[in-house]
């Protein structure tokens, strides 16, 4: 469903993805961790359409993101790691818009719209301003949101980031039901790496924009030598504190680069 074949992506000499590769299988849970800074999310701005790659390949559904940008955005959904609904409009307002931004036609739509906001708790709450939300009323949402358009991929950057234990077991529990019953196929970052352990079929640890390894838990915790992901995911990348946002410190220099 997923193929990457030798990706870089380079912003103005620093480079934050460098040269790689990798593929995911249909219905396939994949992981995709690194530190602070490492490259996840411009990855998946990558795969998503977002950001046009310095050079290297990619598939999404046997689409070209980008060639085949409106193929390819139908074929997924995105949880954004930082909130993207509008909390001036109600949570079904904000359903609404998005099936009609994807094109879902109006009965189906109604339909749909009903369904996900059982499915994560809310039809009740449907009415309501999303301002009036809690964190992880908002988190379900945005969930419910990206599946409306029934998309073959569901890519999640840090879904539950910041979410009590209870809301984080609930988003996961609809999220492997969505992989069970349609076959979706599932991509995602955490920092939580108990959360990638138990759910994750497959993992790839990327740092410094370069993947060190890849393989399934139990892999790539035989070949470090330890009885956790989370003891062999700070074997491989070290145990010093990264940058608390290295990709906007980044784009603040090369700003001010341009300005001088």
């Amino acid at each position: 469903m997923i193929k990457v074949m030798n990706l870089t992506k380079n912003f103005n000499g620093f480079t934050a993805v460098d040269d790689i590769s990798f593929n995911v299988g249909e219905g396939e849970i994949f992981a995709f961790l690194g530190p602070n800074g490492a490259g996840k999310s411009t990855t998946i701005k990558m795969l998503t359409t977002l950001l046009k790659p310095s050079s290297g390949k990619l598939m999404v559904n046997g689409f070209n993101p980008l060639t085949q940008q409106d193929d390819a955005r139908r074929s997924f959904g995105i949880v954004f790691q930082d909130q993207s609904i509008d909390e001036e409009l109600t949570a079904y307002e904000n359903m609404e818009f998005h099936g009609v931004l994807y094109g879902v036609e109006k009965e189906t739509r109604t339909e749909r719209i009903k369904q996900l906001m059982e499915m994560v708790g809310l039809w009740s709450r449907r009415d309501d301003y999303v301002k009036y939300y809690s964190g992880g009323m908002k988190r379900r949402l945005e969930i419910a949101r990206g599946l409306i358009h029934h998309p073959r991929i569901l890519f999640l950057d840090e879904p539950t980031l910041g979410l009590d234990p209870q809301t984080r077991n609930n988003i996961w529990e609809h999220i492997l039901e969505l992989n069970a019953d349609d076959g979706m196929t599932i991509f995602f970052t955490t920092h939580y790496m108990a959360e990638a352990e138990e759910v994750a079929d497959r993992v790839a640890i990327i740092d410094h924009g370069q993947i060190i390894t890849s393989g399934t838990v139990e892999e790539i915790r035989s070949s470090t030598s330890t009885s956790s992901l989370e003891d062999a995911f700070l074997q491989l990348t070290g145990r010093s504190i990264r940058e608390e946002n290295a990709t906007s410190m980044d784009r603040m220099r090369l700003r001010r680069g341009v300005r001088r």
